[in-house]
């Protein structure tokens, strides 16, 4: 069973905060676009901005959205970092059980993700020298695997976010990770298109290993005048790196047809992440929206 979900990102509301986002739409109005726009779940976006307890679960019933998945970046590098950010974990997972789940969706997976560093937030696509040595790793997935026990604790199943600008981007980090933990892994089509690897190659390579998807577009011209440029992550939201699906050099139909004749279940959620600026038309995020999930309708409908 595949199902469809949209993603408070893809409106501007960022679990990362970008400084200068605007925020034009309220959780009401993008759960009712979602919904309108035939999509099935929606991304927990950051925590409390949906609401919380009965808030949380009462909104998504009226609007008729099953929660899919929420954005956890954990310091997994620093021990003491890591041990200071617990309570920000078991916050999150304390949403996902107040949201319930629903009958005939998927599970909602927890995202776990890497926190960024001031090193990689300002080389999009990685660099020489920016990766973590072997008892970097060691010490990453040791917290990894603390993280990942407390999610089981609570009835819920991890899932691990590569991510542009962190610790785990390109492909052979990404390989890395995959071979030091048992957590299952997020593939976001856009993000390992901006760390230098190939979705399809990647939806092949770890079909064993992906439990979740981020499906996205990206302009690999866009990512590479701004790497140029020495732009970091915030511009690559800002400048429109993320585009329409069947509008950047993510293969489509590859993509789609791959994973669907791998017997793939769980939630496919939609991202086209944004910095609107408070001059952007509101219409826009949502028509970008519908856009977005007709593009999926010949393998989705």
């Amino acid at each position: 069973m595949i199902k469809v979900a949209g993603a408070p990102v893809s409106f501007g509301v960022f679990e990362l905060a970008p400084e200068d986002g605007t925020v034009l739409l309220g959780p009401d109005d993008i759960a009712s676009a979602l919904h309108d726009a035939g999509y099935d779940g929606i991304d927990l976006g950051p925590v409390g901005f949906l609401g919380r307890g009965t808030e949380l679960s009462d909104r998504l019933a009226r609007h008729r959205l099953a929660l899919a998945g929420g954005w956890i970046d954990l310091p997994f590098h620093d021990d003491d970092a890591y041990a200071a950010a617990v309570p920000v974990l078991d916050d999150a997972l304390d949403a996902f059980v107040e949201a319930g789940s629903t009958e005939g969706m998927p599970p909602a997976l927890p995202t776990l993700a890497a926190s960024s560093t001031p090193e990689r937030r300002n080389h999009p696509g990685g660099g020489e020298g920016l990766s973590l040595d072997t008892a970097g790793w060691q010490r990453f997935a040791a917290n990894v695997a603390r993280a990942a026990e407390r999610v089981r604790d609570r009835g819920l199943e991890p899932t691990f976010h590569h991510h542009a600008c962190t610790l785990v981007e390109t492909p052979d980090e990404i390989e890395t990770f995959l071979s030091l933990t048992d957590v299952g892994l997020t593939l976001d089509s856009g993000h390992l298109i901006l760390g230098g690897g190939d979705p399809l190659t990647g939806l092949r390579d770890w079909a064993d290993r992906v439990n979740h998807i981020h499906i996205k577009d990206a302009s690999v011209e866009t990512l590479r005048r701004i790497v140029a440029a020495g732009g970091d992550m915030r511009q690559v939201w800002a400048e429109g790196a993320f585009v329409a699906l069947g509008q950047g050099d993510l293969d489509l139909d590859g993509f789609m047809s791959t994973l669907l004749a791998q017997d793939y279940s769980g939630w496919v959620v939609v991202e086209q992440d944004v910095i609107p600026k408070p001059s952007d038309p509101v219409e826009t995020a949502i028509t970008n929206q519908i856009i977005n999930r007709k593009a999926l309708s010949p393998w989705l409908p």
